[in-house]
């Protein structure tokens, strides 16, 4: 089998988050504070504030990289492993198809991009992902599969034997080394 990893984009190595909250916060009213949160638990007038935010032109193209997904890349690269990014590619916004793209193309240039509506369809050996809606799919699928994922509030406290919480500490940077040698053997 091949050393293939997947690399998710966004809260992985794009960072979509800080992107979002930055574009979200210049759309505030006088009374209004980013305390109520966005996503999936915002309300119905920040969803489409976000869905606005991301048909923006280079709202995709111009994310930030997320530092401590490029450190994963890095270990699972120097380990022998071919890089596929494996992104979610946004129903309503088609246009984001393209950015992600040129962003992979400026940011990750050795990876192969795969673009898809169900990550479990893919294979790897490895899959590195920050949403575990997107990632427990892939690993009913793969018994063996190792999920490495960037820490954030809302993955934290995952508890499941084939996946990794990165969160750049020594102690996980070992386990993080450890993990991707066994991946691939």
């Amino acid at each position: 089998m091949e050393k293939i990893a997947l690399i998710d984009m966004d809260g992985t190595i794009a960072d979509y988050d800080r992107r979002m909250t930055e574009e979200l916060t210049k759309l505030l009213g006088p009374n209004e504070s980013l305390e109520f949160g966005y996503g999936d638990d915002a309300p119905t007038h920040v969803k489409e504030r976000q869905k606005l935010i991301k048909r923006q032109p280079g709202f995709w193209r111009n994310l930030p990289r997320l530092e401590a997904g490029f450190e994963i890349v890095d270990e699972i690269r120097s380990q022998g492993f071919e890089l596929h990014v494996l992104t979610k590619g946004p129903q309503t916004t088609v246009s984001a198809w393209t950015e992600k793209v040129e962003w992979c193309h400026e940011n990750i240039p050795d990876a192969a991009i795969t673009i898809t509506q169900d990550k479990s369809l893919v294979y790897g050996r490895i899959l590195v992902d920050d949403w575990a809606p997107f990632f427990t799919g892939w690993l009913a699928h793969r018994p063996n599969g190792l999920v490495i994922c960037v820490e954030h509030p809302w993955n934290k406290n995952i508890d499941h034997p084939q996946v990794l919480i990165y969160d750049g500490s020594i102690r996980s940077r070992a386990l993080l080394r450890n993990a991707i040698y066994n991946a691939g053997r």
